[in-house]
């Protein structure tokens, strides 16, 4: 697998994100709990920022992202952490307030070691075929993949250069 997100779906409610990096699990799970690490990379299409970013990374902690396009433009996301197991998977339940919040999604995320990398396998569980269908058709992919570029590059990138 090379370093690009796949997406595939399964069934009526699941999506499943995948997408290999070059650095180490422990890095890669840091990139996704720590709230400096997370507002730099997470910020969807470039152009786009995360004024907003709360990311308590325990069972029960608050997750809140604000994102904004600098034009007036935006949207948030609300959730709780369930389950988190260091450098190896999170569990957590997001919503998304466009403005109106969507039903909740499931979201379990893994860490494997692939290598000398790590394989990144996100799966989302939605509610419903509709709910999974709106979700794709927002441009989700298109803002996960810039965003996990940027990951790459300037977080994972910087770490495994120092």
């Amino acid at each position: 697998m090379t370093n690009r997100l796949t997406l595939t779906t399964e069934g009526d409610t699941h999506v499943v994100v995948k997408r290999r990096f070059a650095a180490p699990p422990e890095a890669v799970y840091r990139a996704h709990v720590e709230p400096k690490l997370v507002q730099k990379w997470m910020t969807g299409p470039d152009g786009w920022t995360m004024p907003v970013c709360i990311n308590e990374a325990r069972p029960g902690g608050k997750i809140r992202y604000e994102w904004t396009d600098g034009k007036g433009g935006g949207f948030y996301l609300t959730g709780e952490f369930i389950e988190l197991n260091p450098f190896r998977r999170i569990v957590h339940v997001e919503r998304m307030h466009l403005p109106d919040p969507t039903p909740d999604n499931h979201v379990e995320t893994t860490f494997e070691p692939d290598g000398k990398g790590t394989l990144m396998t996100m799966r989302m569980t939605l509610p419903n075929a509709e709910t999974r269908a709106a979700m794709l058709a927002s441009g989700m992919e298109h803002g996960m993949g810039a965003s996990y570029v940027r990951l790459e590059t300037d977080i994972l990138g910087a770490r495994s250069a120092a």
